[in-house]
């Protein structure tokens, strides 16, 4: 099909596709040969580049035949010279007296009356097509044919491709527990996944230059509560920081959350706002549990982790029960600053409560 269309298109149509599809193609393979090291590659682009070269050439020889006219054949010259001596200077003479008797004898008779002659149309050259316009206007359609296989996917992502952070949010095909259907505007563990799991995640974190190495969700409900209280978690691991954000849907307001820290010898608290609602920082440690797959899937010894930075804020304004963590901890043990974890609230939990939530 595609040898059939070049077959068809005009020479001024058809050459300038070739350059664009050689030049676009070659210099991206090209480009990747080298931000990849590929040699393979290299030499392909190489063909690319030299076929687009070919074309080129072809192009620009057809450009200087167009503008240097073709010599015109001249007419045939005279007649030749004369022959036969003696005997054609007497044919010539009897014709020639052949031809006075006949002049005699015309002049004698009428001349007959000319008839008008019909009026002759001038003649319309043709119109030869113009060849840099059909080339302008070709090399501007395969130029943007060619920005677009170079940076739509940049762009206009698929809905297929992974994320910008490299991983994709698990579907939890479970149904959650009952505690999620009797609680009104409960969100699952794919929502907050999703919300979570976003783009500029790893830049909130104040490193950038990282991807995501793990992201997942899970429908759980709140310890101590014989599966009566929905507590969704989500979470997603770079190789810095790890984030968890979880929602409780108890009785618990952040007013008497801060007395039971304050309860608990909890020291360096810190009570705030965050967008308009009742909210706290603490800090305390994860705990770290040790699986030896070698010995049957035996669990070990539950063990102190790294410190961890914690930003609950209240469901609602009025905080009339529940909350919404965000924990950020390293393996390091080295904790980003509290305006960190701001942003992300800022940025996700308004993403848990619009549509998707």
């Amino acid at each position: 099909m595609l040898g059939l269309l070049l077959r068809i298109l005009p020479f001024w149509v058809r050459e300038p596709l070739l350059i664009v599809v050689g030049a676009v193609f070659g210099v991206r393979i090209a480009y990747l040969a080298v931000h990849d090291e590929e040699p393979v590659a290299a030499g392909i682009a190489l063909v690319f580049l030299v076929f687009t070269a070919v074309r080129v050439r072809t192009v620009v020889r057809a450009l200087r035949a167009r503008r240097k006219p073709e010599p015109v054949d001249g007419e045939d010259g005279a007649g030749g010279g004369d022959s036969g001596g003696g005997g054609d200077r007497t044919d010539r003479t009897d014709r020639a007296a052949g031809r006075d008797g006949v002049a005699a004898s015309a002049a004698h008779r009428p001349e007959p009356q000319a008839a008008p002659a019909a009026p002759v149309a001038p003649a319309v050259p043709e119109k030869e097509p113009n060849a840099w316009g059909q080339a302008v206007a070709a090399v501007a359609v395969f130029a943007a044919i060619g920005f677009a296989l170079w940076f739509g996917p940049r762009i206009l992502p698929s809905e297929d491709a992974a994320p910008a952070n490299g991983v994709s949010c698990p579907d939890l095909e479970e149904e959650p527990p009952s505690a999620y259907r009797d609680t009104p505007g409960a969100v699952t563990g794919d929502v907050l996944c999703r919300a979570l799991n976003r783009p500029d995640l790893a830049g909130l974190l104040g490193t950038p230059g990282e991807t995501a190495t793990a992201a997942s969700g899970d429908n759980g409900t709140a310890p101590l509560t014989d599966g009566k209280v929905a507590q969704p978690e989500a979470e997603v691991t770079f190789d810095t920081y790890t984030v968890n954000v979880s929602a409780t849907y108890n009785d618990l307001t952040i007013a008497q959350y801060v007395k039971l820290l304050e309860t608990g010898g909890q020291r360096d608290h810190q009570p705030l706002s965050v967008l308009g609602r009742p909210a706290v920082f603490s800090s305390d440690h994860t705990m770290r549990i040790s699986i030896d797959l070698a010995n049957g899937a035996s669990g070990g010894p539950v063990e102190q982790g790294p410190l961890a930075r914690t930003l609950t804020v209240a469901l609602d304004r009025e905080d009339r029960g529940g909350s919404y963590d965000i924990t950020v901890w390293s393996e390091s043990g080295g904790l980003p600053e509290d305006g960190v974890l701001l942003g992300i609230a800022e940025e996700v939990l308004p993403a848990v409560e619009g549509p998707a939530g």
